[in-house]
């Protein structure tokens, strides 16, 4: 394989001859295979030419049919041969992953067109890895065992038997059982109370083979927003622990859907703990010859620990539509968080001394102790002044309790912005009124460049939008019955996008009633693997696939496609994340739920229109948005397609 794509001069400065060679790519090369020549997309190819050689961060944000995603491929592959350090390409979710690598997506065309051999490699999150010991469990108890145990059946011969080293491959990756449903495939996957370390399968477990088979990437590691943020989260905690960080050196990182990045970063820094995996693992340390002091006090946490617990149910309240609990943090509930964490000081002083007796096992030692750690920390932020933003959940009767820094600036600017490597922030929707202030004080990014460039297609004669002239938001059954005129228009080929899993699941099931929509196929998001959920979808003209979190992303091109249903306004969830921001904000609704409602807005609509020749509708059926009167009717108006204007949908 050549090492560039062009006779490269080592007399001369790289990223120049880069860009002229780019330039040619996208002026003669893809042009003459049948490509069109996209003003926009060169434009954006000299501003990255700039982020590069100044290795600075970049709001790219460049409208649907830019070709944006080829832009900044040809960058960040050709920068990692020069650099021999891969780049990486940080999607906002898995199923965006599978779309830039599936046979027809831009990699594949880059490939082809210009005979450019891309290495590109997936580094998915853990959970899209089944875990061997969840899968034993849930062979021996679910009701479901029979899945499972085929499952089991078709693993590679080397996880049921010993096997040469040559033998061993990745396997286990959420796309390979697309037949599971979400909730089937979390009885097996892996998730983050599992202890990794202390698993006598961990160098036969199909997420530890992916690791390595990604990190051997000479071109592009392909990972998801989350990954990449529990990178940043964990890279000293692992090389401090002798282990590898999670993803290689890298060159630069792209973060394809950049606006979503905050949430990701939130997520990865987020600490999750329960009661009977701290018990578990405590218990450890009475399997050796300790003193009794240090027994003592091994008991006395573990009965604090369930008495917070207890403490922490008590004072959870229901979110409406959402999984997560609000917690009332009383004085009651923040004594016991204190008193805990006097009980773990307490036993960390102790193996401190127990230590040096050299009587406990010093590789359960370090896990104890790192878990100590990892609650230590967490319990902490409860006595900072600022509260933390904190939830609990409850799985088969388990109270999980949930702590999250309210920011992640501090974290962000050290470990990703300060690495002096480029970093591109890439999406059609960023800006809000025309400014990236929005996204970049979220991630605490003060120095950056940044540009937009519209969309080239046709809104105006390519798009019909509609709306309900309703006086008052319209019930379920008023939206219904708009939803089935609008499906029977385009006879399926349609995107119902919600809000909420609930808002999907009422939807579901007020379906069957709907005799007229018999003869169409239903794809509902969470039945099975995503993936291949899109693929039926974009195969099978005349379904309707119906999703929570494709607003995003979803590339369908052609008549597949032909009709977005917005079910409602997509104004952020009744989530603790969000509450913490509006409360933190002087005018919640214009500095939280507006500017957020509109950036989804604008990405769901950008799923109907993909190329130059499609054409379609989409509708709204939320809020009233031919009131005079309605300050979000004239938001929402600001924020549509060029030429494309609401006309009412009856």
């Amino acid at each position: 394989m050549e090492r560039y794509p062009f006779d490269y001069d080592l007399t001369q400065p790289f990223l120049p001859q880069l860009g002229e060679w780019i330039a040619d790519v996208f002026y003669d090369i893809l042009p003459e295979a049948g490509f069109e020549v996209r003003d926009e997309q060169i434009f954006m190819a000299y501003q990255l030419e700039r982020a590069f050689a100044e290795k600075k961060t970049i709001f790219a944000e460049a409208g649907v049919g830019t070709g944006k995603t080829l832009v900044y491929l040809l960058y960040a592959t050709a920068y990692a041969r020069y650099t021999r350090k891969p780049a990486i390409i940080a999607c906002a979710d898995e199923s965006l992953i599978e779309q830039l690598v599936k046979p027809e997506g831009d990699i594949s065309k880059l490939m082809k067109h210009l005979e450019f051999a891309i290495d590109a490699r997936l580094g998915k999150s853990p959970d899209q890895y089944l875990c061997l010991v969840k899968l034993d469990d849930a062979r021996d108890k679910e009701e479901e065992a029979w899945q499972y145990q085929e499952v089991y059946d078709e693993l590679p011969g080397f996880v049921r038997k010993p096997e040469t080293m040559q033998a061993f491959h990745a396997y286990g990756d959420r796309k390979n059982y697309g037949s599971l449903s979400d909730e089937q495939w979390e009885k097996i996957s892996w998730d983050s109370f599992m202890d990794c370390f202390v698993c006598d399968r961990r160098h036969r477990c199909g997420q530890t083979l992916s690791r390595d088979y990604y990190r051997a990437s000479s071109d592009l590691i392909i990972c998801s927003h989350d990954y990449y943020m529990e990178h940043v989260w964990t890279y000293e905690g692992r090389k401090q622990e002798g282990q590898l960080p999670l993803l290689p050196e890298h060159s630069s990182v792209v973060f394809d859907e950049g606006h979503l990045a905050e949430n990701a970063a939130q997520k990865a820094l987020s600490y999750n703990l329960k009661h009977s995996i701290f018990e578990e693992i405590i218990v450890r340390l009475l399997s050796g010859e300790i003193r009794e002091t240090l027994a003592v006090r091994i008991d006395q946490a573990i009965e604090q620990s369930e008495m917070m617990f207890e403490l922490l149910k008590a004072a959870s309240r229901p979110i409406p539509g959402s999984e997560r609990m609000s917690i009332d943090l009383n004085d009651e509930v923040l004594g016991a968080i204190r008193m805990l964490c006097v009980h773990l000081d307490a036993i960390e002083e102790g193996l401190v001394f127990e230590s040096e007796l050299y009587t406990l096992d010093a590789y359960q030692l370090r896990i104890v102790e790192t878990h100590l750690e990892m609650i230590q920390k967490a319990l902490s932020l409860f006595q900072r002044a600022e509260a933390p933003i904190c939830w609990t959940s409850i799985n088969k009767n388990d109270l999980t309790l949930s702590i999250m820094p309210k920011t992640v600036k501090e974290v962000l600017k050290e470990r990703v912005f300060n690495l002096n490597i480029p970093i591109v922030f890439s999406s059609a929707t960023m800006s809000v009124d025309g400014s990236f202030a929005y996204v970049a004080d979220s991630l605490g990014i003060q120095d950056y460049l940044s540009f937009s460039v519209n969309s080239p297609y046709d809104y105006e004669h390519q798009m019909k939008l509609y709306a309900p002239n309703w006086s008052q938001e319209g019930s379920f059954e008023d939206k219904l019955a708009l939803a089935v005129k609008m499906l029977q228009r385009t006879e399926g080929r349609a995107l119902i996008l919600f809000r909420t899993k609930e808002d999907l699941q009422q939807f579901k099931a007020a379906v069957q009633t709907q005799s007229t929509l018999s003869g169409l196929r239903f794809i509902y998001e969470g039945d099975r693997e995503i993936s291949h959920q899109i693929a039926d979808f974009q195969a099978d003209e005349a379904s309707v696939l119906c999703a929570v979190s494709l607003w995003e992303g979803l590339d369908i091109p052609g008549p597949s496609l032909s009709n977005v249903i917005i079910w409602s306004l997509p104004f952020p969830p009744l989530d603790p994340v969000i509450l913490a921001k509006r409360q933190a904000a002087a005018k919640p609704f214009e500095e939280v739920d507006l500017p957020y409602m509109k950036l989804r807005l604008r990405q769901g609509l950008g799923r109907l229109i993909r190329t130059s020749t499609d054409e379609g509708m989409a509708a709204i059926l939320g809020g009233t948005l031919f009131d005079p009167a309605s300050d979000v009717a004239k938001e929402i108006a600001a924020v549509l397609p060029k030429g494309v204007t609401l006309e009412v949908l009856s």
